[in-house]
């Protein structure tokens, strides 16, 4: 048998009419990781003789013997949460909510996923586990905090993931990976029990989420371990669709420019009303979320790697991160100078604050939500980048950060937000970005990014003004459909 697990829905249907057992599904699990561990290096906490001993009777539950991966930062009883951080060897002692939720539903827990160190970063990378691979290409990651569970559902290790998303984290990897993410609402699942990495974070918080190869098995999952009382109501189906190709201060890779048109014109084929839509919203969103993330100083991460040696990425943003807001202004000056114009404009915009400056920063925020609350009168959801770029070269997201402000919006508000993929690179558009004769030092390295990115995945974000879930996962599953994008299916040999 080649090739990828079956479909989440696909797995629990064989399971349910008796025509395969739980026990050959595990099996199949555990041939395909041994057949691409080598190279993805994802499953990095795999407890499958534990799940042997788990699985039991669960035909007729909604993910009968499915196959998932938890984000490290997860606690699942025997492993560990190290937040590839070395020292935190302590085994959980506990299963963490969502883990709980799995089970009950019939779901194995096959392991932890590799996680960026102290999940700071948009690559999957620590001195514990290693380093994560793209499942297209070596020399590139599947981004992150969510990259080590976007890795398994894209090689078909596993069908279904668990992740968390504070600043894209779910939708960052499913865009590079080619697959599908789901941010839902607080009111859904909250952080689901995941280790609070920002704990004196009150204004916005990370949120649990799903990654699979399909909308419909993201829809599977949500319907499963979301209970009836954290779900809203019923809600008119969406009709109108805002959208922009906008992608913040970093312009959009041509194929991403193209994922997003392709996507609309879908949505209009299908019957939906599409209107373009002014993206700076998005921009002045993500400056203020980074402002809010950046208000300790990054006093959070640093007690959690306190008495170890971060990697470099990890490094270089707790440095910036912890500058005080004098010596920003000054060096943000000689930045601009210099031709560092990206970077001179997140000096001014992030760093500690405190007091009236923190007063200041909620009262922009506050401002920015009247201009969304108008947005929504008249749309439904909006169709936008997840990033500017494909998959990121290793070593390069702490620089490439900026990439990733199109996913902003969302966690700002608290809005139920979902990635789908729609497309790949073409050959031609690798070159599309003229970075020659910029020279910021970012966009010459989004130009680097570019090229060697054919055929590598697009996907668009959909992000809901009404009906939270429901209204993503509808028009995520017409985008799916009208782009000719259905999940990855298995062979006729692969009913498991």
């Amino acid at each position: 048998m080649n090739g990828p697990l079956a479909a989440a829905g696909e797995i629990a249907a064989a399971v349910a009419s008796g025509e395969v057992a739980p026990v050959e599904v595990l099996a199949r699990h555990v041939a395909v990781h041994r057949a691409t561990h080598a190279r993805l290096n994802a499953l990095v906490q795999p407890r499958h003789a534990a799940a042997a001993a788990e699985v039991a009777a669960v035909a007729g539950l909604p993910l009968a013997a499915v196959p998932v991966s938890v984000k490290e930062c997860f606690p699942v009883r025997g492993c560990m949460t190290t937040l590839g951080i070395p020292g935190r060897d302590r085994a959980d002692d506990h299963d963490a909510e969502i883990v709980v939720r799995l089970r009950r539903a019939g779901a194995v827990i096959v392991g932890k996923a590799n996680v960026p160190q102290a999940m700071y970063l948009h690559e999957t990378d620590n001195t514990v586990w290693g380093r994560t691979n793209h499942p297209l290409a070596a020399d590139r990651g599947p981004g992150g905090s969510s990259g080590g569970d976007a890795a398994l559902v894209a090689a078909g290790v596993v069908p279904l993931a668990v992740g968390t998303d504070l600043a894209g984290s779910i939708r960052q990897p499913a865009h590079a990976c080619g697959i599908a993410g789901l941010l839902p609402r607080t009111t859904a699942l909250g952080e689901a029990g995941a280790f609070d990495t920002v704990p004196h974070l009150e204004v916005v918080r990370p949120r649990a989420g799903f990654l699979a190869r399909s909308v419909s098995d993201l829809a599977l999952a949500h319907a499963a371990l979301v209970r009836r009382d954290d779900a809203s109501g019923l809600s008119p189906p969406p009709r109108r669709v805002g959208w922009w190709t906008d992608a913040g201060v970093l312009a959009p890779s041509p194929a991403i420019r193209r994922g997003v048109h392709e996507a609309v014109a879908a949505l209009a084929a299908g019957g939906y009303e599409t209107i373009r839509l002014d993206g700076a919203l998005g921009l002045d969103a993500a400056w203020i979320l980074l402002a809010i993330l950046s208000a300790d100083g990054g006093a959070d991460i640093r007690r959690l790697v306190a008495g170890t040696r971060p990697i470099a990425g990890v490094a270089r943003l707790l440095r910036l991160a912890r500058l005080p807001r004098p010596f920003r202004s000054w060096l943000a000056a000689l930045a601009e100078l210099t031709g560092r114009r990206i970077e001179a404009a997140a000096l001014r915009a992030t760093g500690p604050r405190a007091g009236a400056a923190l007063e200041d920063l909620l009262a922009a925020r506050a401002a920015l939500a009247g201009r969304l609350q108008a947005l929504a009168a008249g749309c439904d959801a909006i169709v936008c980048p997840v990033s500017a770029l494909p998959a990121l070269r290793h070593g390069s997201a702490a620089s490439l950060l900026p990439a990733a402000f199109p996913c902003l919006l969302a966690n700002l508000f608290d809005l139920a937000a979902g990635t789908v993929p729609v497309t790949s690179v073409r050959p031609e558009e690798e070159q599309g970005r003229l970075a020659e004769a910029d020279s910021d030092p970012i966009v010459r390295m989004a130009a680097v990014t570019d090229r060697g990115s054919r055929g590598l995945p697009v996907g668009v974000q959909v992000i809901a003004l009404s009906g939270g879930e429901s209204t993503v996962l509808t028009v995520m599953a017409a985008i799916e459909t009208g782009c000719g994008q259905p999940a990855r299916r298995a062979t006729s040999d692969l009913a498991i």
